[in-house]
């Protein structure tokens, strides 16, 4: 296969044109070897399947459930509601954003790459450097925080198999919430050494996985549940009863976004897909655009059909439930409890939900593991010639490894502090959407005159949507730095400024220590 190629773009991204000349008419392989890769993944997904990941680690059953309590703490269902639409709007943009510099550089290193292109020969070694550590760490950090919240949901199905908290149920220690935790990463990680079309089949279905387990839970608890909270209740009541010493109205709900937020994330795992996908500057955006804006309306119904069933909010947040405190166990356990005598039905609704977050911690380390292959095939990570070798079924089997290696680590704080864990996984939501904005800034700013789009753009609208985007981010980094519970002691202070903070030092400082005598940015690994 041979191209004629206009000359190569500078720093800023001008445009390449490619002519395939043996039969093989890939668009997304063909845009690869122009930006100075060869095709070492097997290229066998499809737009189907590019979604299906970036859905699946979007997963709205994982982010709402886990953070449900935090929806209901602060503002409740109004916030939850009507939040869900602000947080997805201003996302969406984002979302957009991300396509059209997808479209134009489909690479497996997704954000730093297109950071590096878009900031100009100059900058582009720093710049890749910041966006590409702030994406893996964020990476690492969603896949330590939907796995271990998945433990913990282990943790709570017990108790209420068992009994519940009042009736003798069994509550595990931290310490086989953390073995749950490692057996999971352990199982991801096999799955993930796969081949990619055996990983396509779970991600489709852990896609479809995902879309019914919404629809059967949003039906079934609040019709099987005795007592259904009024439309009025679902769309206007607002919870100022938090316990947190906050009275400000939109103080609270600016803290209730959080749940929205962080299930909102994740879905650069299209980008990263996209030297296994094919045609991908065109199937990629796709693949970004649609999962965003699926979850948007599925997550609304599902937040919906779980507040219809919601009547006492101070009893579902109590530590003294059944359930503990998590609330959306202690929902789905009395709806059917009420209805049958029994809360069988709704330990059966957790394990829906459980499976839904077993898959997407599943993509998540996929996901981990090509952005890890791509930074290390450009000599960013400590031993970078392990971590971006591939196996002869065409998979970054040591990246794999090393992705839930690293989320276990990441895990352990929680055994001396909560408080300690919770400041290391903030860096999931903040220092992911840090990474997703920076190439956006660059293409708004630096890159604005010359950025040569792809095959989906936005036309005029790209420099706008991307100032929206950039905006919002800078927004979020602010409210959710701000402290959630007053007076502030070191046991209720917010340490997502300090952990973010932290990365932002750590990474500044290898750069200017190290990185910067050695570190060029992307380099081509074509031979000659």
């Amino acid at each position: 296969m041979t191209w004629n190629k206009s000359p190569a773009d500078g720093g800023g991204g001008g445009s390449t044109v490619a002519v395939a000349v043996d039969g093989d008419d890939d668009s997304g392989m063909a845009r690869l070897r122009e930006l100075g890769y060869k095709q070492e993944l097997k290229r066998d997904l499809s737009v189907l399947s590019n979604f299906a990941f970036s859905f699946s680690i979007i997963s709205v059953l994982t982010g709402i459930t886990t953070l449900y309590n935090t929806g209901l703490n602060f503002g409740g269902p109004a916030t939850m509601t009507f939040g869900w639409f602000v947080a997805g709007g201003f996302t969406m943009t984002v979302g957009l954003s991300m396509a059209e510099i997808c479209s134009s550089f489909p690479t497996s290193g997704g954000l730093y790459y297109w950071s590096a292109r878009l900031s100009g020969k100059r900058w582009a070694p720093f710049a890749s450097w910041i966006t590409g550590w702030f994406n893996i760490v964020g990476q690492w950090a969603v896949t330590t925080s939907v796995d271990y919240s998945l433990a913990q949901l282990i943790q709570v199905i017990i108790l209420l198999a068992t009994g519940g908290k009042n009736g003798g149920g069994y509550l595990a220690s931290k310490y086989v919430v953390i073995a749950f935790h490692a057996a999971i990463l352990l199982s991801h990680a096999v799955i993930n050494s796969l081949p990619i079309t055996v990983l396509s089949f779970f991600g489709q279905f852990a896609a479809a996985w995902n879309m019914l387990g919404v629809f059967v839970l949003m039906i079934a608890v609040p019709t099987v549940a005795t007592e259904r909270a009024s439309a009025d209740f679902v769309f206007t009541h607002f919870n100022t009863d938090n316990g947190a010493r906050i009275h400000s109205n939109f103080y609270i709900f600016v803290l209730g976004l959080l749940m929205s937020q962080y299930t909102l994330t994740g879905y650069d795992a299209s980008a990263h897909m996209t030297e296994e996908t094919k045609n991908a500057d065109k199937n990629g955006p796709i693949g970004i655009i649609s999962a965003i804006g699926i979850s948007i309306v599925v997550g609304w119904g599902y937040i919906l059909g779980i507040t219809f069933a919601v009547k006492d909010i101070p009893y579902l947040l109590s530590p003294n439930n059944e359930a503990g405190g998590y609330a959306i166990a202690e929902v789905f356990y009395l709806a059917f409890k009420s209805r049958y005598g029994n809360g069988v039905g709704g330990i059966i609704c957790l394990g829906i939900v459980a499976v839904a977050i077993y898959f997407c911690g599943m993509s998540s380390v996929t996901s981990n593991s090509r952005m890890a292959y791509a930074f290390s095939r450009d000599g960013a990570m400590p031993f970078s010639s392990v971590w971006h070798k591939v196996n002869n079924q065409e998979v970054p089997i040591n990246a794999v490894w090393l992705s839930v290696s690293v989320a276990l680590c990441m895990a352990l704080p929680s055994l001396g502090s909560l408080v300690a864990f919770q400041a290391m996984v903030s860096i999931a939501t903040i220092g992911l959407y840090i990474s997703y904005a920076l190439p956006i800034l660059f293409r708004v700013t630096l890159a604005r005159k010359h950025f040569s789009p792809g095959p989906f753009n936005l036309g005029r609208y790209g420099v706008l949507v991307g100032w929206v985007a950039v905006l919002w981010v800078a927004t979020i980094t602010v409210l959710f730095s701000l402290p959630v519970t007053y007076p502030v002691t070191k046991d209720t202070l917010n340490y997502t400024p300090v952990a973010v903070g932290g990365l932002f030092f750590l990474v500044l400082s290898s750069w200017l220590l190290s990185a910067r005598r050695w570190f060029k940015g992307p380099v081509t690994n074509l031979d000659g």
